[in-house]
């Protein structure tokens, strides 16, 4: 989209993994550097259905918004 997101809203766009003792958080001003690898600027919900956590292999399902 290439506008300017704020810390407040980048936040809110962050999801963490709630496996069993992952904690993994996905941040999309990063995108993941691991596994199935995701370019920075991809939102979490245009991830693919299938994708998975890169660190426990948890299903998108398993992911929370973090509170902002």
């Amino acid at each position: 989209s290439g506008r300017e997101v704020n810390l407040d809203e980048r936040s809110t766009r962050m999801r963490r993994c709630q496996g069993h003792n992952c904690g993994f958080t996905y941040d999309p001003a990063k995108g993941v550097k691991r596994g199935c690898k995701v370019p920075p600027g991809v939102d979490f919900e245009d991830l693919p259905e299938d994708w998975k956590c890169p660190c426990c292999g948890a299903s998108k399902e398993m992911f929370k918004k973090l509170d902002g």
